[in-house]
């Protein structure tokens, strides 16, 4: 797993700097927005190319079990009601990550967003939205979550083909997919797929085939993500005895290129470099609040918040962070302020990967005089810079996304 940031000393009481909540509470700009994600540390086994912050239960011993989890969480909803206060308008998005969330029973997840509700409110149009695997869903407790106010069921698909589940150490059956697109149908939710390309000895042809039973199975939105073997995991490991080949960036791109084909010609956009919605109604809201730089509250065990420049996040162990509650501190184990570059930088680094595009009022002279020389290497599409004034990338500027960002910030 990768370390936490280094920043500054976060308070015991969660209070954030003065003018923090300024923006929120005046409702300017994206951030007059709130989100909520709720970080679910729980996994029935680990996955071997997974770096997130997430645990069997095995290994967390007493203070951290899943029947505890919700009443933990709900008494960092607490601290944040506390530090937010009347800054908050209501909670226009929820996310409930993992992990896998829905190893907690659904009454809890639903407790979970009652507290949310209770403590914020909900807008009228909320988006809530749960991660799943394929075999930690039963169609009654898909309509459990419904009736409780879930819109929305994000699914790990990965893949379809058995032989790359396996390198992925995932042990569902891919015919479980079908069952649970079809329970959360049925249910009234809203289906997302999450795909994963690059696994090591996927072919194109599997590529293809995980692509098109996904596609069969009619989901509202697709993400697809290329593998990036993390540093620590057991598959960096195995990639460095030589018992997998690496990922290359040449097959990457290609596979890239065949998921936005058979997306677009199945009649999905792209919104973001590695999202797909029908319409633009279907777009994760959620994540685009992250991208937007919106604020939102990070609860759970190396759960990150953000709010009016004040970037923190919560220690990592689901122990430690339930001690710190129960304590009545916050679990926050450090934080920091972003200064006005660092924002600026980190609009472009996320803007420019929305399929709106970037502003080009908001580059600085080096970011704009480079914009010419995207267009002619044909990362930035000509007609939208020329005419609407904005950085938008062309299928081989989403290859290159890093590269153009870079090249827009002069570093």
């Amino acid at each position: 797993m990768p370390r936490l940031p280094d920043g500054d000393p976060a308070p015991p009481s969660g209070e954030l700097p003065p003018g923090a909540l300024d923006r929120l509470a005046e409702g300017r700009l994206a951030e007059g927005r709130l989100g909520v994600y709720l970080h679910v540390p729980f996994c029935s086994v680990r996955c071997g190319y997974c770096d997130f912050n997430t645990y069997t239960l095995t290994e967390l011993g007493p203070g951290a079990s899943t029947a505890d989890f919700a009443d933990t969480a709900l008494a960092e909803l607490d601290l944040a009601a506390r530090v937010v206060g009347d800054a908050a308008p209501p909670v226009a998005t929820v996310f409930v990550g993992g992990g896998t969330p829905t190893l907690l029973p659904p009454a809890d997840l639903v407790r979970m967003l009652d507290g949310v509700r209770e403590r914020f409110g909900l807008a009228d149009d909320a988006e809530v939205t749960t991660e799943a695997n394929p075999d930690s869903v039963t169609p009654a407790g898909l309509a459990e979550l419904a009736a409780g106010g879930f819109t929305r069921v994000s699914i790990g698909m990965q893949s379809a083909v058995p032989h790359v589940l396996a390198t992925l150490d995932r042990t569902h059956d891919p015919a479980r997919v079908g069952l649970a697109v079809a329970a959360a149908r049925d249910a009234g939710l809203a289906t997302s797929l999450d795909l994963i390309y690059g696994t090591p000895g996927e072919s194109l042809d599997d590529w293809r085939t995980s692509l098109e039973t996904a596609l069969a199975l009619e989901p509202d939105h697709v993400s697809a993500y290329a593998l990036v073997v993390e540093e620590g995991t057991r598959m960096a490991r195995q990639v460095a005895r030589g018992e997998l080949p690496a990922p290359t960036g040449d097959d990457e791109a290609d596979k890239y290129e065949l998921a936005d084909a058979l997306l677009a010609a199945a009649g999905y956009d792209w919104y973001e470099v590695s999202n797909w919605a029908r319409t633009p109604a279907d777009r994760c809201r959620h994540n685009e609040g992250y991208w937007r730089g919106d604020a939102w509250w990070g609860v759970g065990p190396g759960a990150h918040g953000h709010v009016g420049g004040v970037r923190w996040w919560n220690v990592k162990h689901p122990r430690v962070y339930a001690a710190r509650l129960a304590a009545g501190e916050s679990p926050a184990a450090g934080r920091e302020v972003l200064t006005a570059e660092q924002r600026r930088d980190e609009e472009v680094l996320l803007g420019v990967r929305l399929r709106e595009g970037l502003d080009l009022a908001r580059l600085d002279d080096v970011g704009r005089t480079a914009v010419a020389g995207l267009v002619a290497d044909g990362l930035l599409e000509g007609a939208a810079a020329v005419r609407d004034r904005r950085a938008v990338l062309t299928l081989r500027g989403r290859l290159l996304a890093d590269t153009v960002v870079r090249r827009l910030l002069g570093s």
